[in-house]
């Protein structure tokens, strides 16, 4: 008996998340086809619609004078395995844990 109150309960949860789905895929449909005058947008007006007109970019794409960055922000290059051992071993030797740990054991 209570293996069919969980089926029927996940039923009806089913059935209202894709009622939901539809409903807001409609709403998005309607509001997309809406037009917006644009005195409102100049004017200062406060909205989704005129603030997503405006674009911002992301503050980890600005340099320090608040330029946008043109140049690419990752650049991978290879390196050898012994190059890369290096570097991660300067990397631990430089590491305040590792001062840390030279401490305690003497």
């Amino acid at each position: 008996m209570l293996h069919l109150l969980y089926i029927l309960a996940f039923t009806v949860l089913a059935f209202i998340a894709v009622g939901n789905l539809i409903r807001n895929l409609i709403m998005f449909s309607f509001d997309r086809e809406r037009t917006y005058s644009s005195n409102k947008s100049s004017a200062g007006g406060f909205g989704y619609y005129t603030a997503r007109r405006q674009y911002v970019p992301h503050p980890e794409l600005l340099d320090s004078a608040g330029n946008i960055i043109k140049e690419p922000l990752l650049i991978m290059r290879s390196i050898n395995v012994e190059d890369a051992r290096e570097q991660l071993d300067a990397l631990y030797k430089s590491s305040p844990s590792q001062k840390i740990d030279h401490s305690e054991g003497a």
